[in-house]
């Protein structure tokens, strides 16, 4: 038998905001086994470990680590190889992009893409596949809008899906005529034909987005359902190899939820891979005029949204994820999906409340007055940075909502936890949008978003680390204070360059 040398604690100097109420800032911080052991000043730490490693960061800020609370982990891994539309500024700037990977990519190959939003491109309509047709006749073409509720198609991917100008809408979803464009469930009958990627495939595109999110100074990361059952599958092997250089909180479609209780699936904490949520889609999106709306509806006379998730299938569901001890997680960004979701979560807060689940709204976006009180206790998953493309669509499509658009201070009043994330590959994982976004609420037009719901430095640090821990229901983690997970970020400024630490 082999005899390991027990591993000698840490001690790290930075400046340090602990986001501990007990000892807010500190000096030094001990840590051994994962763990933090102490904190306190230079000289009480030093105190306790005289012989400890010492790692010196005298000139930079500690802070507890940065957490992703809203990512398609490993569809942003695949994206980070595929066609980035972000920023495209017309139709013909798409085009552009999509003929010259063509001219780089073998005849018949798809080409993937995605980042576009229609009022970017300058489009009132939704766009066809004749438009891609032009630069792509050769090969199949799919690319998804930035909020992922919509996808655009050429003719030849089309073909090979077998979607015509007969094929009927499916529930939840709308095949757009002249055709190109596939709304909501519609954009289903695209992906069933797209190449079944390989495990060695889903594998590299885990590690892909782990790794990325890791070099930007994240310890954590919550990712969403959106994604076939292999992403989750590829997390979990990286975990199990010792590959994973994150913590993980997953969540399941709530059409596996059956299989999920036949297996004996449930709240499992531990290791850096846990199940911890099933995810229900009140509604689309805002971009896509998807988002489920309270008359008068979108300002451009283009309807109310798209429902999706009935809310008595998320009310029946709901109540048993919360008895497998798993949280329901629900997109909404509507105000009256928010009012739906509302509605459900209020029949749901006794169970959750005995379970010790706080109840979770993926977006929530757009809201009505009426409702932001409604919001005590609940998680609130938020995107700031989308305020930033979001701010002129909101004003031209929903102008009676402007005041209360990403309404994060009111929310937080309401006794909300906030808790940030980016939504990638809706948007890049980027924390300074966020913090960017968060406090001065400008928008891509150089316009300010509801100004009075800014939000302070020590707001978003909470919102990015400890919010994400207490919807995760980990409390040891987003806080630097004994017994907490030893992961931190250390940062040149808040807000600045930050890298992860974890020991």
């Amino acid at each position: 038998m082999t005899f390991s040398p027990p591993v000698p604690p840490t001690v790290i100097y930075a400046r340090t905001l602990t986001l501990d109420d007990a000892r807010p800032q500190a000096e030094a911080v001990l840590v051994g086994g994962g763990r933090v052991l102490a904190v306190g000043t230079r000289e009480e730490v030093a105190a306790l470990a005289p012989r400890a490693e010492v790692q010196d960061h005298r000139d930079l800020l500690l802070t507890p680590g940065l957490s992703e609370a809203h990512i398609h982990l490993v569809s942003y891994g695949f994206s980070l190889s595929q066609l980035n539309l972000h920023g495209a500024r017309s139709v013909s700037e798409v085009q552009a992009r999509v003929g010259q990977r063509a001219l780089n990519t073998p005849r018949g190959t798809w080409i993937r893409g995605g980042g576009f939003l229609l009022s970017e491109l300058g489009l009132t309509d939704y766009p066809t596949a004749a438009l891609l047709d032009e630069v792509s006749p050769h090969h199949p073409v799919l690319l998804y809008s930035r909020d992922l509720h919509m996808s655009w198609a050429n003719s030849l991917a089309l073909r090979l899906a077998g979607v015509s100008g007969t094929t009927p809408d499916p529930e939840g979803g709308r095949v757009v005529r002249p055709l190109g464009t596939l709304l909501e469930n519609a954009t289903d009958l695209l992906a069933r034909a797209l190449p079944v990627p390989t495990e060695a495939e889903y594998l590299a595109a885990a590690r892909a987005g782990a790794n990325d999110l890791a070099a930007r100074g994240y310890v954590s990361a919550h990712t969403m359902a959106f994604e076939s059952p292999e992403a989750p599958r590829a997390l979990q092997t990286l975990a199990a190899q010792g590959e994973l250089p994150l913590r993980v909180w997953a969540t399941l479609p709530h059409g596996r939820l059956g299989h999920a209780r036949e297996l004996g699936l449930s709240l499992n904490p531990g290791g850096l891979f846990q199940w911890g949520g099933v995810k229900f889609f009140a509604d689309g999106a805002l971009g896509s005029r998807t988002a489920w709306l309270h008359a008068p509806g979108f300002a451009d006379g283009s309807g109310t949204g798209i429902p999706l998730d009935p809310p008595e299938l998320i009310r029946e569901r709901g109540e048993q994820a919360l008895r497998l001890g798993l949280t329901p997680v629900t997109h909404a960004i509507g105000d009256r999906a928010n009012t739906e979701v509302l509605d459900v979560y209020d029949a749901l807060r006794p169970l959750a409340k005995e379970k010790g689940v706080r109840l979770r709204v993926e977006h929530a976006q757009h809201l009505r007055p009426q409702d932001l009180p409604r919001f005590r206790g609940l998680t609130a998953s938020v995107q700031p940075i989308h305020l930033q493309a979001d701010g002129p669509m909101i004003r031209e499509l929903m102008p009676h909502l402007t005041t209360t658009s990403y309404a994060f201070r009111s929310l937080k009043a309401a006794g909300a936890v906030l808790a940030f994330g980016s939504d990638a590959p809706v948007a890049p994982p980027e924390y300074r949008a966020n913090f960017a976004a968060a406090m001065t609420r400008v928008d891509d037009a150089g316009e300010r978003v509801a100004a009075a719901e800014a939000l302070t430095e020590m707001d978003v640090l909470h919102a990015h680390t400890r919010g994400p821990a207490l919807a995760a229901g980990w409390d040891d983690e987003g806080v630097i204070r004994p017994g907490a997970r030893a992961a931190f970020t250390l940062w040149d400024r808040l807000g600045g360059n930050a890298r992860a630490l974890v020991l």
